[in-house]
C-alpha cells in the first residue's frame, strides 16, 4: 500500500494506484496475495473529473466500474420539481458503483464532488475476475452490503434525529471512514462539502446548516475559516450524536 496524507487529503501513488482500492477491500474481507496481484493486474483506464461533473447518469447503461483514488465524489437522485438529495458519500479507495456488475441500468446520478481521479475497469473484465475468485466476489458483495448499511444509517440520521445530531452524526462517519483507510491517525480533518451540499445530504436548508455549525463551532467540535470547516474535537461530536461505528463494520474481516 503506497497513499500519502498531505494536510487533509489522500493522495493516490504512481507505484501503486490501486493500493487504496485495495486497503479498503482489506478492511473488511479477506484476500490472498495473489487476488490483489490479480486485482493490481486488471486492465483499466486513468480519468479525471472537475467538481460536480457526471461519473454515470441515471438512466445509463454502465459499462465501466469506476473505483475513486483522489478526491471525494456522491450520488444523488433529483425530483420532478428539481429538488436535489445526496444519497452517499464516496471517499477514496471506494468502488464508486458495484452495483452496475449486477443490475444494468443506473438508477442515480454519480458526480464529482471535488476535482477526483478515477481508476476505470470495464465491467466485463471485472465480472470475469470476480467469477474465477470467490474471495474477490465475497469482498464485492460484503462491500455492497456495508454500503446499504450506511444508507440505512442515514435514513435513520434524517428521519429521527434533530439538526444537531444529523450534522455531528455524519462529521463523525467521514471522520471514521477516512482514518480506516489512512490507517493512521489523521488529526483534524477538512470537510468536502459546502454548507449547501450539507443540506442537499440532510435535508435541511442551508439556512439551518449555519446555524447548526455555529452550535458546534461554540462547541469545540468543529473549526470554520472562511468557508473551510474542520473537524475538531471527535469525543465532543460523538457524544452530541450518540454516535455508533457499528454499521460501518470496521475491523471485521471474518474467515473466509
Amino acid at each position: 500500500m503506497s497513499v500519502r496524507w498531505m494536510g487533509d487529503d489522500p493522495v493516490m501513488t504512481r507505484d501503486d494506484p490501486l493500493g487504496i482500492f485495495i486497503r479498503k477491500l482489506l478492511s473488511h474481507s479477506r484476500l490472498s496475495a495473489d487476488d490483489q496481484e490479480a486485482l493490481r493486474s486488471l486492465p483499466f483506464q486513468f480519468r479525471r473529473f472537475d467538481p460536480n461533473d457526471h461519473i454515470l447518469r441515471e438512466g445509463d447503461k454502465a459499462k465501466i466500474c469506476p473505483v475513486l483514488l483522489q478526491g471525494y465524489a456522491y450520488r444523488q437522485k433529483t425530483s420532478a420539481d428539481g429538488g436535489r438529495q445526496i444519497v452517499a458519500l464516496k471517499i477514496p479507495g471506494d468502488a464508486l458503483d458495484f452495483q452496475s456488475l449486477y443490475v444494468e441500468t443506473a438508477d442515480h446520478n454519480l458526480q464529482a464532488l471535488s476535482q477526483v481521479e478515477v481508476a476505470m475497469f470495464a465491467i466485463k473484465d471485472f465480472e470475469r475476475l470476480v467469477a474465477a475468485r470467490p474471495n474477490l466476489a465475497r469482498a464485492v458483495i460484503v462491500d455492497i452490503l456495508i454500503e446499504a448499511s450506511i444508507g440505512r444509517e442515514w435514513l435513520l440520521n434524517i428521519g429521527r434525529r434533530n439538526a444537531l445530531a444529523r450534522l455531528a452524526h455524519l462529521l463523525c462517519e467521514i471522520f471514521c471512514r477516512v482514518r480506516q483507510i489512512s490507517g493512521e491517525d489523521i488529526g483534524g480533518l477538512e470537510v468536502p462539502l459546502t454548507q449547501e451540499q450539507l443540506a442537499d445530504l440532510l435535508g435541511l436548508t442551508p439556512v439551518h446548516i449555519n446555524r447548526t455549525i455555529k452550535i458546534l463551532e461554540q462547541a469545540g467540535a468543529v473549526r470554520r475559516i472562511s468557508r473551510r470547516l474542520t473537524i475538531g474535537e471527535l469525543a465532543t461530536l460523538e457524544k452530541m450524536a450518540d454516535f455508533s461505528d457499528l454499521y460501518l463494520h470496521r475491523n471485521s474481516v471474518s474467515a473466509v
